[in-house]
């Protein structure tokens, strides 16, 4: 169940973040709470058709029912604050008072919309707590500027949280006011926004210190025993710090197949691997797109089966379709610059794996004289006279780049030989195309996690959540009761992990178990039954 995974961020100054807030900080600057509830739903959505100019209308009437000087201020107030870009008028129309929201001088105008009157004295960026329930972040950054009305690239965050999950983390945006942002909370499924503040600053990706996860394993087997000994190893002695399967997709072409023909520079076959027809559960309209594709190779045809144009598949149709068969490398640049890197990233954390299991395989948990360390930011060689001084936990292995040096013994070949299998030069990482150069990185190969703690639990109806959310508290939902001898045993483990290490690994480590997506969904399915 996504509701038994739970992340909350830790930011840089080492602060967990939590949802305990619903406030808004109070301004003098800031609209009356009724200009969000003074325009009817039906005000709006024609309000919203002017402002972006798609009806042939040029201006937009709102009677005022039950006139008074503030009402028609409160109304004015609504539709500029609401709808940056229009101005209003009154006007006595058979007697009756009518606001009337009209463009400001023409077209120009909405490009640059006066920026709502920002006061001064107040920060830039509102920062907030976002809690959100089985979404990844991007999708809910999307599904807010959506109801904000503004384009997605204003927000920022330190890094992106599972979707099957149940995640708090900080995000801001650039000049939007608490207040705006508290409204969604009425209207947002599976997202709750608070604990406000206005900052000078944005936020920055791998800014924070990492993530506190609290995971309950439901219906464990394992003795008491046992238990103890897989949560004292993971405690003291960590777990190899493998990339987890979300890394490389959860559908039958796996993203490091697309990144690695990037890196080869082999576009038809990035085409190919995106769009051809492949095994799996898909949308029934992706299935017929890709059919479509591999009859006619036609993009405007196979585009014509995609309700959804948003998917990469879509992206890269449009691409094709404006820059031609020819031009696959220009038609692959529609597609977001974060979804292009994440397959040539993809690849780097497959050939990062497959080299820790060599190197583990090769000379066990202890540093051997070759290993690499860290001094600072730059990788050293571990020499044999001081072996002695550095543990397994000190070990770091190279993500394949232009800027980085490998192990001097035999794992530092295999990288090269890895690649070479793969039509890859390890000595010639740049790209003609700089977004596709790597300059590689360090990873630690063990990660010991910090604050490691874990309960058995008995539990007899599996839809009973174990443990209270930030939500909860604030609804003041009580505890669970739980049965002292139920027919099921679970385990709740909590523990810290350093930014970009996955979670899924540590339990893999705990369960002795494969967590691909594939023996993952059979095991859902089986234990259903």
């Amino acid at each position: 169940r996504y509701s038994d995974f739970v992340v909350h961020e830790i930011g840089k100054d080492g602060r967990v973040s939590h949802l305990d807030d619903f406030s808004v900080p109070v301004d003098d600057e800031d609209p009356s709470e009724e200009t969000f509830t003074v325009l009817s739903d039906e005000d709006k959505q024609r309000l919203e058709e002017l402002q972006l100019l798609k009806n042939k209308e040029t201006s937009v009437a709102i009677e005022v029912i039950e006139d008074t000087k503030e009402k028609r201020t409160v109304i004015h107030q609504a539709v500029k604050s609401l709808f940056p870009g229009l101005e209003t008028k009154t006007e006595d129309r058979d007697g009756k008072k009518y606001i009337i929201a009209y463009h400001v001088a023409g077209k120009k105008a909405l490009a640059n919309p006066r920026k709502h009157s920002w006061p001064k004295s107040r920060g830039s960026y509102c920062h907030f707590v976002l809690y959100k329930e089985n979404k990844d972040t991007m999708d809910a950054i999307n599904v807010l500027s959506k109801f904000l009305r503004v384009k997605p690239n204003i927000f920022s965050y330190m890094g992106t949280k599972d979707k099957r999950a149940i995640t708090v983390q900080e995000i801001a945006v650039l000049r939007i006011t608490a207040q705006r942002l508290a409204h969604l909370n009425k209207c947002l499924m599976n997202f709750k926004l608070g604990n406000f503040s206005y900052k000078n600053h944005p936020l920055k990706l791998g800014e924070l210190q990492g993530n506190h996860f609290t995971v309950v394993l439901r219906n464990i087997t394992g003795t008491d025993d046992q238990i103890e000994q897989a949560m004292h190893s993971l405690r003291e002695i960590g777990f190899i710090n493998y990339y987890g399967m979300q890394r490389f997709g959860t559908t039958a072409v796996p993203t490091y197949q697309i990144g690695r023909a990037i890196l080869q520079n082999n576009w038809n076959e990035v085409m190919d691997l995106i769009l051809k027809p492949r095994p799996g559960a898909e949308k029934g309209y992706l299935v017929k797109c890709r059919e479509e594709w591999a009859k006619t190779k036609d993009p405007a045809a196979a585009l014509k089966k995609l309700p959804v144009k948003r998917c990469v598949e879509g992206q890269l149709l449009r691409g094709l379709l404006k820059y031609g068969m020819k031009n696959i490398i220009s038609a692959f640049g529609i597609i977001p610059r974060n979804n292009r890197l994440m397959y040539i990233h993809s690849y780097q954390s497959y050939v990062w794996n497959n080299m820790v299991s060599k190197r583990i395989e090769e000379y066990g948990l202890r540093a051997v004289p070759g290993d690499l360390t860290l001094k600072g930011a730059t990788a050293v060689h571990i020499e044999e006279g001081d072996v002695d001084n550095y543990t397994i936990h000190d070990v770091v292995m190279p993500l394949p780049g232009f800027d980085v040096i490998y192990p001097k013994h035999k794992i530092g070949e295999a990288y090269k030989e890895m690649l070479v299998a793969d039509s890859l030069d390890i000595n010639n990482m740049r790209h003609k195309i700089r977004d596709y150069s790597l300059s590689g990185a360090y990873r630690k190969i063990i990660i010991r996690p910090q604050n490691v703690n874990w309960e058995v639990v008995a539990y007899d109806d599996p839809r009973i959540p174990l443990f209270t959310t930030d939500l909860d508290k604030l609804e003041g939902k009580p505890l669970p009761v739980l049965p002292t001898d139920g027919k099921f045993r679970a385990l709740k483990m909590e523990f810290s992990l350093p930014p970009s290490t996955y979670a899924t690994m540590a339990i893999r480590e705990v369960l002795k178990m494969d967590t691909s997506i594939k023996n993952q969904t059979q095991l859902n399915t089986t234990w259903l039954r």
